[in-house]
Order: structure tokens, then C-alpha cells, then sequence
């Protein structure tokens, strides 16, 4: 295979990270509305657009900044189009929840939101790490190299591990895992969500051991992983509370 990986339709290229991008969106929203009509959502539909805008607000503004944090060479010039540019998950998820739970406390809504988004965000970030993958370099999402059998040469030469497709059976185990977790026994509103972000935060703070990331100057951790800290600091936070 030879990356970055491209779709020929015709005379026309298409990006596989592009592709799997569109296809994570849509039917990550499809499975949403699927969940959503055969559920009991206590939630009304206006008040699920205010919550769904507060998300996106500070899924932009956490993702683009995050991604920012990794890359302070790019604060040294103002430059609008490559400061957009930069985006990652983490943020987008941290800034999301930040977004969500302000909305919430604002509209007056005190029941969980996140629990019908947990599957829709897992299948999406999968599609989405398949579509990074076959992006190869170019998407900067890459390991570190590696000499394991299953080591992937993206076309420099040097054999890396494949993080994206490692994400993808962590977060298929993810949700085998809550899918069955459920069903056995009925969790707290909310208790989905929580699982979901706490076990995807833990992995990805893992997994930035074996990323080639810049680490914040005499702390020894990636930017990323300061922001995951403070995320399961606040879950930690939420849960003392509750006892």
C-alpha cells in the first residue's frame, strides 16, 4: 500500500482521510438519531440544539487551541489559515464537555446528555483513525518507529507503529465492552459517558509515549497528555462529590 492513501474516481483523487472523515460525521450522526428515537430522551429538542451548539463551540475553539499547545513554534508567527490548522481529538472532546456543561447549567438541564452520544463518538473516532491512517504521514497522527512485525513503513523508510489502527481495536473493545457492561446490570444516567471519556482519555495518555510528540519544557509530558490529566482530574473531582 502506498500512502497517503487516495480513491481514483475517474480523473479525480479523492483523500482517504478525507473519505473516512465525511463517513464519520454522517454516520456517526445517523446512529445518534437511530439511538435517540428508540430511546426516552428527557431532553426536548430544543433544549438537545442548544447543548449540540455549545459542544461544537468549544469542540472548535479546545480542538484548534490543543492543537496550538503542540506546535508553540506557531505562536511565533500570526498566521490565521495554519493556526486553524492545527485540531486534535483531545481538545476537541475537553472543549466539548467544557461547552456542554456550561450550556446545560444555562438552560437549566440537569440529566444526562452525553450517555446517547457515547456509541456515535465511538464509531466515528474509529472511522476517523482508519481515514488518519491511510493518510500516512502527511496527517502527523504517526508512531514512533518500531521493530515489530506489524511495524508500518508510511514511505520513509522507517517502520512505525501503527497508533491510529491500535486506537481502532481499543475503541471496538471499548464499546464490546460497555455494550455488554450494560446489559448486565442498569448503570446511573450518565455512567456511559463517564466510562466512555475516562478509558478514552487513559488510553490516549498512553499511547503519546509512542507518538513523536514535543514535551512542555521540564515537565516531561506532551501538552496533550497535561490536558488529559486535567480532564481525569475532573472526573475525579465529580465522582469525590457524589460519594
Amino acid at each position: 500500500m502506498t500512502y497517503p492513501v487516495e480513491f481514483h474516481i475517474g480523473a479525480a483523487k479523492i483523500s482517504g482521510h478525507l473519505v473516512f472523515e465525511m463517513l464519520a460525521y454522517t454516520l456517526g450522526y445517523r446512529l445518534y438519531v437511530w439511538q435517540r428515537s428508540r430511546s426516552r430522551d428527557l431532553i426536548s429538542d430544543d433544549q438537545r440544539m442548544w447543548i449540540f451548539l455549545g459542544a461544537a463551540l468549544g469542540a472548535f475553539w479546545g480542538s484548534h487551541l490543543l492543537g496550538l499547545l503542540e506546535h508553540p513554534d506557531f505562536f511565533r508567527q500570526f498566521n490565521l489559515q495554519v493556526w486553524m490548522g492545527q485540531k486534535t481529538i483531545i481538545g476537541g472532546l475537553l472543549g466539548g464537555l467544557i461547552g456542554v456543561e456550561q450550556t446545560k447549567k444555562r438552560i437549566g438541564v440537569y440529566t444526562s446528555s452525553g450517555d446517547l452520544m457515547t456509541y456515535p463518538l465511538i464509531f466515528a473516532l474509529a472511522l476517523g483513525r482508519i481515514g488518519c491512517h491511510l493518510a500516512g504521514l502527511t496527517d502527523g497522527t504517526h508512531g514512533n518507529s518500531s521493530s515489530l512485525p506489524w511495524a508500518v513503513d508510511f514511505g520513509d523508510g522507517v517502520p512505525r507503529h501503527p497508533v491510529n489502527l491500535y486506537e481502532v481495536l481499543f475503541l471496538l473493545l471499548l464499546a464490546a465492552f460497555i455494550f455488554v457492561g450494560e446489559r448486565k446490570k442498569p448503570w446511573s444516567d450518565g455512567m456511559k459517558f463517564k466510562l466512555f471519556m475516562v478509558s478514552y482519555l487513559s488510553w490516549r495518555f498512553l499511547l503519546e509515549f509512542i507518538k513523536p510528540v514535543w514535551l512542555v519544557p521540564g515537565l516531561g509530558l506532551s501538552s496533550i497528555q497535561w490536558a488529559i490529566v486535567a480532564g481525569l482530574g475532573y472526573y475525579y473531582w465529580d465522582w469525590q462529590r457524589r460519594q
